[in-house]
């Protein structure tokens, strides 16, 4: 019963750091899990993808109130994300829970940089008979000044971006948010507001997809899902009030320190052959 009150209060602690650094619990989660309990590789990205489904349906909702989240362009990127979830988890069950280790490391490490990374804020116009002009990814969105318009660019680039990110949910228990975000505010050029409000959107059903072979694999346990999904989505709320007061960039860099050295000593477990 203490452990998983302790897992509860850890889960709690890796949503409120999830949320206020806009990474996503499962950075934390896949750490805590495989570190700190023994949990097995597998089950904890199991553990972890139900998590991201709880707190990612969450704030999409109150996203889509807002009028930020590109519904249409969101669901069809998702083609490309489920199918990348689908195919990352499938090859999970083919990998070595020390590999997984590794990789794990290595795309904490790239999401800590590309989440430090400055932000630009596009606001592209619609070119007529484009790609984008034919799927009708464009849009409008509030803003102090008024509604603002936009359009995407470059859309195969970004829905093969989208198949990478997805495949790396499935294959790692996170929910890719900085590599979606990557896909469509660098490539796609959306609007910054857009680009992270949408990947929140799809950040759950991309999560589903991968869930759903795991579940099928035996590799979800309740008592583990459970606390775990429960503490992240309380941690995500807290995270959801603290931001409006906090200091978003010094907690980011502080943040991605403690992230840096979880990703180090993940790295030297993989190598090291300490996970199972």
């Amino acid at each position: 019963m203490s452990e998983i009150i302790i897992l509860f209060v850890g889960a709690i602690a890796a949503g409120l750091m999830g949320s206020l650094t806009g990474l996503g619990g499962g950075v934390i989660i896949i750490p805590l899990l495989t570190l700190g309990f023994g949990v097995p590789m597998h089950y904890a990205i199991g553990a972890s993808l139900i998590s991201v489904i709880g707190t990612s349906s969450g704030a999409a909702v109150a996203f889509v109130k807002e009028g930020f989240t590109n519904m249409r362009i969101g669901m069809f990127l998702e083609i490309a994300t489920t199918a990348g979830a689908v195919s990352g988890a499938l090859v999970s069950g083919f990998l070595n829970p020390n590999t997984i280790g590794i990789i794990f490391a290595s795309i904490l490490i790239l999401t800590v940089l590309l989440n430090l990374k400055g932000k630009p804020d596009h606001q592209e116009t619609l070119i007529k008979g484009s790609l984008a002009d034919k799927l009708k990814l464009y849009g409008t969105f509030p803003d102090k000044d008024g509604i603002k318009h936009y359009a995407s660019r470059n859309t195969i680039p970004g829905f093969l971006m989208m198949i990478f990110a997805g495949a790396m949910s499935g294959l790692l228990g996170i929910g890719s948010g900085a590599l979606k975000v990557l896909a469509m505010d660098n490539m796609m050029k959306l609007p910054f507001k857009v680009s992270t409000t949408t990947s929140n959107f799809m950040i759950g059903v991309t999560a589903v997809a991968g869930a759903l072979i795991y579940f099928q694999r035996g590799q979800i346990i309740p008592v583990i899902a459970a606390p775990v999904l429960i503490g992240v989505v309380v941690g995500s709320f807290i995270g959801s009030k603290t931001l409006m007061i906090s200091k978003t960039k010094k907690l980011k860099v502080f943040f991605a320190i403690v992230i840096t050295i979880l990703s180090i000593y993940m790295m030297y477990n993989g190598v090291t052959k300490n996970f199972h």
